[in-house]
């Protein structure tokens, strides 16, 4: 596939895989990206997955038309991009490769080589010219390895990006960009908020027509549309107005309350809300509703004399990503003891830029006429 007259895509769709990074539920399958510039000398952008080395080489020699590379460009040494490092200097052995200082050591790692008879290292703004087409590399640690660099072609203004501006799903699929990149970018990059958000203001200093990245499409029209996300994810900001609900329930009295929370949300205008439960949805996609919405609100039995399960492991999983700039409810449910509200205050202390209401609900076993009242105020304040 042309992405330009000197550019072609190379890289092939997985629709075997059903999690990715063995976590993340991926429907619609996994692009794994790679790119070959054609000029007086030719660099290939990165290889793919294992399973897929051969199809690969195929689209590389199909690209090639007999010519050989001069350079592999190895922007992120994660295996589902670089796991044919190895097969492909066997079979171009004069190939120079180009990484980070970080990248050849995992290459020995990996490979037992660092090519250090046929390699380059690269640091921020360093640059190599193909002809007319000058690649410039710029530093992207933790975006969201450390070793990880992204290369600019300014002749064509292609950004080659990494897993930045990636998504799940294969490109043979066609879905919603957003849903899925920000289901990607909060699952895998969204700890590396502001690592992520240095690419981003490098980038901003680029003239750019095209966005290559390692996953998902390729963007060539309404950047401004994609970057504008990126700032917002990056930046960790409200993306959407509205509450997000997410909760647990045992013998369906949590439950009730949080139908009558919705119910009550609608009523008092507002404009979105969105319920999960955490025991039967796919978990990264409430973490994902957890940063596209400003409140949320978390709602638990006890259990054990602490959080239900599936409510820690939620809790555990904003935390790790850095959730902030953000307003929390708590509505919690104990037959004898309650005290999960006394550990989600606690857990969530440890982030910054939380806002966790005063006003909360506590429900022993069931609803009472005075935690409906209790709801109702908890829903005039989110709205």
């Amino acid at each position: 596939m042309k992405i330009t007259n000197d550019v072609i895509y190379i890289g092939v769709n997985d629709h075997k895989i059903d999690l990715f990074e063995g976590q993340y539920d991926v429907p619609n399958g996994m692009a794994y990206n790679s790119y070959v510039i054609l000029d007086e000398k030719i660099a290939v952008f990165d290889t793919v997955d294992k399973k897929y080395g051969d199809e690969w080489l195929k689209n590389l020699e199909l690209a090639l038309n007999g010519k050989v590379p001069d350079y592999l460009v190895v922007q992120h040494m994660e295996p589902d991009h670089s796991a044919n490092i190895a097969v492909f200097m066997e079979k171009y052995p004069n190939t120079m490769v180009v990484g980070s200082d970080k990248a050849f050591l995992m290459m020995k790692q990996f490979f037992g080589n660092d090519y250090s008879q046929a390699r380059l290292i690269v640091k921020d703004g360093d640059k190599i010219s193909l002809g007319k087409h000058e690649i410039t590399f710029y530093t992207a640690p933790m975006v969201h390895w450390p070793e990880v660099i992204v290369s600019y072609d300014s002749y064509d203004k292609i950004l080659f990006s990494a897993d930045a501006f990636g998504k799940f799903g294969a490109l043979d699929i066609e879905d919603d960009w957003a849903c899925e990149a920000r289901r990607y970018y909060f699952g895998i990059v969204g700890k590396y908020g502001m690592q992520a958000s240095k690419l981003l203001e490098k980038a901003s200093a680029l003239e750019i027509n095209i966005i290559c990245p390692l996953h998902g499409p390729i963007l060539a029209e309404n950047l401004s549309y994609y970057l504008n996300l990126y700032k917002i994810w990056t930046s960790y900001e409200v993306e959407s107005d509205g509450v997000v609900i997410l909760y647990t329930s045992v013998y369906g009295n949590t439950k009730k309350a949080v139908e009558l929370l919705e119910k009550e949300l609608l009523a008092a205008g507002c404009p979105k809300v969105t319920v999960s439960d955490l025991a039967r949805s796919d978990m990264h996609e409430a973490v994902e509703d957890a940063f596209r919405y400003g409140k949320l609100v978390l709602a638990t039995t006890t259990y054990n004399n602490d959080v239900f399960p599936f409510m820690r492991e939620l809790i555990n999983e904003l935390i790790e990503r850095n959730y902030k700039n953000r307003k929390v409810a708590i509505i919690e449910n104990g037959s004898w003891a309650p005290s999960a509200q006394k550990k989600i205050r606690e857990m969530l202390s440890v982030l910054k830029g939380i806002e966790i209401l005063d006003k909360s609900v506590t429900i022993r076993s069931s609803m009472s006429e005075e935690n409906k009242a209790e709801i109702k105020e908890l829903a005039k304040l989110l709205k």
